[in-house]
C-alpha cells in the first residue's frame, strides 16, 4: 500500500471508483460533533495532552469545534474532496487492494495516510506542527465520515446523492438524510434539540448495551495503528442492509424508515468516536 506525503495526500484504492465528486458533507456538523466530543472523553492523559498541543489554541481544547474543519476547507483544498468517502461497485460489499495498480484518493487511504503522518509527532520540528494540527484535524473529521454508510455507497448514485426523496414533507436526497436529516430529527424529537443530549444518551449505551462489544470496535487486526478497511466494510453493508433497503427514486421516507433505522445512527456515530479515540490513543502512547 502506497502513500505520498505532500500536501495532496495521496492513498491507493484502486477497487475504488472514482467518479464526478458529489457534495458529500458525512454525518453533518452535529454528526462529526458527537463523534470528537465522544473521542475526547476516552482519551489516554498522553493522547490527551498531544491533542490538546496540536488544536488550536482557540478552540480551547475543544476538538468537536473543529471537527467539521475537513469540510469547511473542501473549497480552499480542492484536492481533498475526494479523501471524504468510496464509491464501490454496485455490490455489497468492500475490498481495498492494489491489484489493478490503479492509484485514487478514497477516505480509507487518508485515514492511512494521516495517522501515518501523526505517528511522527513526538519526532517532529516545531515547523511540522501546523502540519500535525491539520492532520489531526483531517483523521478526526474522516474517521467519522467512514462510519456513514453512504461515504461508503454506490458509485452509481454517487453515495446516495442522486436519489431524491422525501423527508417527511421536505425534498432532500438519501445521502443528505443519514449525513444530516436523521440527526436533526432525533434531536428534536427525542433529545430537546440539544447535541449534548444525544452524545449523553450514545455515552450511556457504550458503557451499557454495547459494552461488551467496545473493546472489539476499539481492536486493529495485524497491530496495526488504524483500520479503515473494517470500517469501511461495516460501512457498504449497512448501506445496503439499511440506508438503500426499499428506497427508490421519490420514495417518501417518514416514521418506518427513521425508527427503523435511528439505532443504526447511535451505532455507527458511537463507533466512529470509540475508533477515534482508540486511534488517536494508539498514535500518541
Amino acid at each position: 500500500m502506497a502513500s505520498c506525503k505532500m500536501q495532496m495526500i495521496l492513498a491507493l484504492c484502486p477497487f475504488v471508483m472514482l467518479v464526478t465528486i458529489p457534495a458529500t458533507y458525512g454525518w453533518g456538523t452535529d454528526g462529526h460533533s458527537i463523534i470528537c466530543k465522544i473521542a475526547q472523553s476516552r482519551l489516554s492523559n498522553a493522547a490527551a495532552d498531544a491533542v490538546k498541543q496540536l488544536l488550536p489554541k482557540w478552540v480551547e481544547d475543544d476538538l468537536a469545534a473543529v471537527c467539521s474543519w475537513a469540510d469547511r476547507v473542501k473549497f480552499r483544498y480542492r484536492w481533498s474532496s475526494p479523501l471524504h468517502f468510496i464509491n464501490t461497485p454496485e455490490i455489497c460489499s468492500y475490498r481495498y487492494s492494489n491489484e489493478d495498480g490503479v492509484a485514487d484518493r478514497c477516505v480509507a487511504g487518508a485515514i492511512n495516510n494521516y495517522t501515518s503522518q501523526l505517528l511522527t509527532y513526538n519526532s517532529a520540528s516545531n515547523e511540522a506542527q501546523y502540519n500535525l494540527t491539520e492532520s489531526l484535524l483531517f483523521l478526526s473529521h474522516l474517521m467519522g465520515d467512514v462510519h456513514q454508510p453512504l461515504h461508503v455507497g454506490f458509485a452509481a448514485d454517487k453515495g446516495g446523492n442522486t436519489i431524491d426523496v422525501h423527508w417527511y414533507k421536505r425534498k432532500a436526497v438519501l445521502h443528505h438524510v443519514w449525513d444530516t436529516n436523521m440527526i436533526e430529527t432525533a434531536e428534536e424529537r427525542f433529545y430537546d434539540s440539544n447535541v449534548d443530549s444525544m452524545v449523553d444518551a450514545i455515552q450511556h449505551n457504550i458503557t451499557g448495551e454495547w459494552a461488551k462489544e467496545v473493546k472489539r470496535w476499539e481492536s486493529c487486526s495485524l497491530n496495526k495503528t488504524a483500520c479503515p478497511d473494517i470500517y469501511a466494510s461495516e460501512g457498504i453493508k449497512a448501506a445496503c442492509d439499511w440506508a438503500y433497503k426499499g428506497v427508490e427514486q421519490k420514495s417518501v421516507l417518514e416514521d418506518d424508515y427513521f425508527l427503523s433505522r435511528l439505532p443504526v445512527v447511535h451505532r455507527r456515530l458511537a463507533q466512529g468516536g470509540v475508533r477515534l479515540a482508540a486511534t488517536l490513543n494508539r498514535i500518541f502512547g
